[in-house]
């Protein structure tokens, strides 16, 4: 298999883990309140503080990117999404919980905002649609069975293991995007920050 392929299952992976992470909470809320005593806003805090923050980083998090470089800071999104995932999973307190979730969109957003200016930099032509299409079904995929995850995961292994899933999957996305990406970044962008600064 040829790296640029290898390159796209890395990619692919890492986004399927972040957006997974959207949903996946939905079907564990009356198990970890039930474990945190946490109160009913508390508990919408575990879903929203995710999806703001994933909200709220993305455009500068592609910013950075072009500055430094995409493989950087991709890397840099899924080490802060897998700690993140830790700190989750080990929570005690309702408020470590969603500051820990917080962290964990942060990531998420780093990630999902270099990941297409990734796959633009490794395919082209034809492939890059091929590339672009995977990419799309993933997030599809990610969003539709986070639910069942999330309800195998929570029944048979507890609410703590849909973030703790997230750790080797983690891990294994650093490994493999250290090896198989290129760096890459804007260099016009870089120039034009540089003269308005």
């Amino acid at each position: 298999m040829d790296r640029k392929w290898r390159a796209l299952i890395i990619v692919c992976v890492a986004i399927f883990m972040l957006l997974l992470d959207i949903t996946v909470v939905n079907v564990a809320l009356p198990n970890i309140q039930r474990d945190l005593h946490t109160s009913f806003t508390d508990l919408q805090w575990v879903v929203d503080a995710y999806a703001l923050m994933l909200a709220t980083v993305m455009l500068n998090a592609g910013s950075l990117g072009d500055q430094i470089g995409r493989k950087r800071v991709f890397i840099a999104g899924i080490v802060l999404f897998t700690a993140a995932s830790a700190a989750c999973g080990s929570a005690t307190t309702p408020l470590f919980l969603n500051l820990a979730r917080g962290a964990q969109g942060v990531g998420g957003a780093i990630m999902f905002a270099v990941s297409l200016a990734i796959l633009s930099q490794e395919f082209h032509g034809r492939e890059r649609g091929t590339a672009f299409g995977i990419w799309g079904a993933t997030i599809g995929a990610a969003v539709a069975i986070g639910p069942l995850v999330g309800g195998a995961l929570t029944t048979w292994l507890g609410w703590r293991w849909i973030f703790f899933v997230n750790l080797p999957i983690g891990a294994a996305c650093v490994a493999g995007a250290v090896r198989e990406l290129h760096e890459s970044r804007d260099e016009e962008h870089g120039a034009s920050t540089w003269r308005a600064s």
